[in-house]
């Protein structure tokens, strides 16, 4: 609401509070993105640029397509698509920044051709946004981007300022204040759509008695050093199994240099042992998990009992983290639950899709019968008569 009110003052005064940051400007500047690709590690650029190739391949071979078909002589009926027209991206910063996430939604909205992308991450204590993040958002064609973070961040993409453009969509995780406040705006009567509820980190994995207690322990430490309220679970139909994982996710996390913050999120952690795989994939449906690693003999064979989840990683050298970074596949996923009724970000998640039909006189008399039918078993006459009308007409 002072966001609303007040625009960019609210904007500089809710930093200055939260970051502890007296912002000179909103707007990352051309100067400072040059200083950024300066500043960067050349290995980490080459990373991203490999990176956002795989992450272009993906999107592209599983963007949706326009089409048009003849549903009766005379009746042709299609989809166009169309970009949503400005659009907001969310990175989180938190305790590290997260440049891949930069690239997870700056890749798809490039491909679908948004006319308008705007990027706000958070401040670091200097004022300046991560060099890593201003790169990534480069590689991405991004040109627009703001040093704001939290809610703050959320409700200027959501109502605009004077500074930062009104956004009709906005995507990216967050932490549970950005995870609410996208709920918050998009619940508006004018407010903006949201990609997805994409909160703290998930990963279930699903292992037989063939599994790898250290790979095991590996992908459930990587998502609990994302932060303390990250869950991770194994579930497995061999005692000894998680037995051994237990030992080993405490031998690991000794080593960790996020060790604190990975013991935060074990503290929920679950190991789970049910009496078979079948039930294994049940319970994982059930809870529908943002992440989902399978590591089971002949795991494709299980694909088919897997009904929700954000992503699924088969096999023993699948780890999440492929996901995470570079394999190509999206990171922003649903979480809560969510992955029961939604679906990670895609190409589609930055398009409409618009419905098409053209008719001609012919193609009204072959179909207009029906409509008249169903118009009239619904009461609604002025339905019946715009097309009683035309064929009259057309006689």
């Amino acid at each position: 609401a002072q966001v609303r009110a007040d625009g960019d003052g609210a904007l500089r005064a809710l930093t200055r509070r939260f970051d502890g940051v007296e912002l000179a400007a909103l707007e990352v500047d051309e100067a400072a993105f040059e200083a950024a690709e300066r500043a960067l590690d050349p290995s980490l650029k080459a990373a991203m640029q490999e990176a956002r190739e795989r992450l272009e391949a993906w999107h592209r071979a599983g963007a949706p397509s326009e089409f048009e078909i003849e549903t009766a002589p005379g009746v042709r009926c299609g989809r166009v698509l169309r970009a949503i027209d400005t659009v907001g991206l969310y990175v989180p910063a938190g305790s590290a920044p997260l440049p891949s996430t930069a690239l997870m939604l700056g890749v798809p909205a490039m491909i679908a051709g948004c006319r308008e992308v705007v990027l706000c991450t958070p401040p670091r204590p200097d004022g300046s946004a991560d060099p890593s993040v201003l790169v990534a958002a480069r590689l991405c064609g991004i040109r627009r981007v703001f040093t704001l973070g939290g809610a703050q961040a959320i409700a200027a993409m959501a109502f605009g300022t004077e500074s930062v453009p009104r956004c009709d969509k906005l995507f990216g995780p967050g932490n549970p204040w950005v995870t609410l406040a996208k709920s918050a705006v998009s619940a508006l009567p004018d407010g903006p759509a949201i990609d997805m509820p994409a909160g703290p980190s998930e990963v279930l994995v699903v292992a037989d008695a063939g599994a790898s207690p250290p790979f095991i322990a590996a992908d459930l430490l990587a998502q609990a050093e994302h932060g303390p309220d990250s869950q991770v679970l194994l579930v497995t139909d061999s005692p000894s199994l998680a037995a051994a994982v237990e030992a080993e996710v405490l031998a690991q996390l000794a080593r960790l240099p996020r060790e604190a913050i990975a013991t935060q999120a074990l503290a929920f952690a679950r190991l789970i042992v049910v009496p078979s795989l079948e039930e294994a994939f049940a319970l994982s449906n059930r809870y529908g998990p943002e992440h989902l690693i399978v590591q089971v003999r002949e795991p494709r064979a299980w694909l088919g009992h897997i009904t929700c989840a954000g992503s699924i990683f088969l096999g023993d050298y699948a780890p999440e983290s492929l996901g995470d970074y570079c394999s190509g596949t999206n990171h922003v996923l649903p979480t809560g639950g969510a992955a029961r009724a939604w679906s990670g970000v895609s190409v589609a998640s930055f398009q409409r899709s618009i419905s098409v039909q053209q008719v001609s006189r012919e193609g009204l008399a072959a179909i207009g019968p029906c409509a008249i039918t169903l118009a009239r078993a619904e009461s609604l006459e002025a339905h019946a008569q715009a097309v009683v009308q035309r064929l009259e007409g057309a006689a």
